[in-house]
């Protein structure tokens, strides 16, 4: 029986995107009433998109078995999309087996929050989520595909491609990963090394083999930060193969994932046996099963704004309520790093996601009664691939768990709710996760100290001027101010003050990676200060308490919201690193609780 909270959440969701749902539905039903597309184009148009196709070019003009086509966010810088360089060629030949013809309709950007980290560079990731769906409209927009294959992985390039995979929701769409990179040095041994650093006790030389010992192949960084994250809930929410997430790259059983990933976009095309569009994928009940997978598993809090705003592209509107009331009810079921000291490559041996969604359903916090690219019903995620005799199979999945100190069952979850909470209060609306941080942490009241960007955080923190307890606030960080970087930089600062034994929390209107968490911070702080929000109104002194147990946020000095809003001069957020192009997307950003989008 389904949960009554699981019920109640979902019905309220379908109850207040009923118009702009109904709206949506009816412009896919209008799209996919006119059929494949290619033979509509002009002769000329047909020779110009067939041109260049080779051994495919043929049967592109004279045949209607289906073409498949692929957007890709290859590139070899990154080692999550460098395994994506063989992937077209594995697609054609898979297509061709089926009778099929697939072509690379276009690519996508794909940027690292790692490697911009606490760089100018970094006030573009957020906003690259919106050009990756503008560019995978522009590479779908010549109209000659019947069924789509999108190649990503990573933060914003996921968001992006579900964003623009709504738009085009008349076509099936099949997501394929890359997989995680072997296990390096432990994501905790790597941690200390970075706190070390911070603190002056090891030099650069000592950190960069660490991070060199880390991230040591192609594949997704093996914690379970927003990567990985999203490779769970595209699982969760039925565009992936079950059980494919986390197979490691370059191996014979990621290769026949792909393969059968090709076929089956063929095959659920309106040229197929069994059409299903991204638009009957994608519908209320999946965006909540992805917030249910969100919480079991610890997921990144940046899902809190990229689920909002894909949902939105396939007229469903949610609430960050939404996502404090179902983690209630949702048990912590993994622990994997930052979370644990286990990495992704761990979990998915322990039983991984086939294991949990089992357990899932079984206690009836998952919508069994879902389509997904594999036909109706979840049930099939309980699933895991097997090579026998070179031919891909599924058999049963874990039927318990094969590391408890990694994944355990409903009946013994490592928490009894998934962590994360909704904050509200004087200061406006937040969100904290609270799945890393030990319960005496849960309730932080302290003065604030104010800053307007983290390297002003660093700086005090190596002139030692943190010696008592402290909430610091990091304003202006938000979408309309520079973009909403991520404020990772600040996690070993922040650690080591807490280690210490002061009392420590991070109040923002930015964002925090999915691979922080030890120590409590109310961050997505609505409205912004940009927007005059209160956050712009505090002064150093002033006694804040964040609790994430009652899911308040509260100034506790007097008088704060009388003061004027504190201005900062953001000029400098306007150029070098590219950002002089994205000057209008600060302009028409939404709020970070409506999915902080520009387009």
């Amino acid at each position: 029986m389904l949960n009554q909270t699981v019920a109640r959440v979902t019905d309220r969701i379908i109850a207040r995107s009923s118009a702009g749902r109904a709206e949506y539905l009816g412009r896919m039903a209008r799209a996919a009433q006119d059929g494949p597309a290619r033979a509509h184009l002009s002769c000329s148009g047909q020779a110009h998109a067939y041109a260049a196709a080779g051994p495919d070019q043929e049967a592109l003009a004279t045949q209607s078995a289906g073409n498949i086509g692929i957007v890709t966010a290859y590139n070899d810088m990154l080692s999550a999309h460098q395994p994506f360089e063989r992937y077209p060629e594995l697609i054609r030949a898979a297509a061709r087996a089926a009778g099929g013809t697939a072509q690379v309709a276009g690519g996508v950007p794909a940027m690292c929050d790692g490697v911009t980290q606490g760089t100018a560079g970094m006030e573009l990731s957020l906003f690259s989520r919106d050009v990756i769906a503008l560019a995978a409209g522009v590479a779908l927009s010549h109209n000659t595909f019947d069924t789509t294959v999108y190649l990503g992985v990573c933060d914003k390039i996921v968001p992006g491609l579900v964003i623009a995979a709504q738009v085009f929701g008349h076509l099936p769409a099949v997501f394929l990963p890359a997989g995680p990179m072997t296990s390096g040095i432990s994501n905790d041994e790597k941690a200390q090394v970075r706190q070390k650093f911070a603190a002056g006790e090891v030099d650069r030389a000592a950190l960069m083999k660490a991070e060199m010992g880390a991230y040591h192949g192609p594949g997704t960084c093996t914690f379970y930060g927003t990567a990985n994250t999203n490779q769970m809930l595209m699982e969760f929410m039925g565009l992936h193969l079950p059980g494919s997430s986390f197979v490691n790259p370059n191996t014979p059983l990621r290769d026949a994932l792909t393969d059968a990933g090709a076929r089956r976009a063929l095959s659920i095309s309106h040229l197929g046996n069994e059409y299903i569009p991204t638009s009957q994928v994608l519908d209320e009940k999946a965006f909540v099963n992805g917030i249910v997978g969100l919480h079991a598993t610890g997921g990144s809090t940046n899902l809190l704004i990229h689920l909002v705003a894909m949902a939105r592209a396939g007229g469903i509107i949610l609430d960050w309520q939404d996502f404090s009331d179902l983690a209630d009810v949702t048990p912590l079921l993994a622990r994997v790093y930052p979370n644990g000291l286990a990495d992704v490559n761990h979990f998915h041996a322990a039983g991984g996601l086939g294991f949990m969604m089992g357990q899932l359903l079984s206690a009836g916090l998952l919508h069994e009664d879902v389509k997904t690219i594999m036909g109706p019903g979840l049930d099939r995620y309980t699933r895991e691939p097997r090579l026998k005799d070179g031919a891909l199979t599924w058999e049963a999945g874990a039927a318990e768990t094969l590391n408890d100190r990694i994944l355990r069952p409903v009946t013994d979850p490592f928490q009894p709710t998934g962590g994360l909470q909704r904050l509200d209060g004087a200061l406006g609306a937040a969100v904290t996760k609270v799945s890393a941080v030990k319960p005496e942490h849960h309730v932080i009241e302290a003065p604030v100290r104010v800053f307007h960007d983290q390297e002003a955080v660093k700086a005090a923190y190596q002139a030692g001027e943190f010696v008592e307890d402290v909430i610091v606030v990091v304003r202006f960080q938000g979408p309309k101010a520079n973009g909403m970087p991520e404020l990772h930089s600040l996690t070993p600062v922040l650690a080591n003050l807490q280690a210490r034994g002061l009392k420590v929390a991070l109040v923002t209107d930015g964002r925090m990676s999915g691979a922080s968490g030890k120590v409590l911070s109310a961050i997505h702080v609505c409205p912004e200060a940009v927007d005059g929000g209160a956050i712009a109104k505090l002064r150093d002194g002033d006694i804040l308490r964040v609790d994430a147990a009652k899911g308040r946020l509260d100034i506790m000095t007097e008088g704060v919201l009388e003061r004027d809003c504190v201005t900062a001069d953001l000029t400098a957020n306007g150029f070098g690193q590219g950002r002089e192009l994205f000057n209008h997307f600060r302009t028409l950003v939404g709020s970070a609780d409506t999915g902080a989008s520009s387009i």
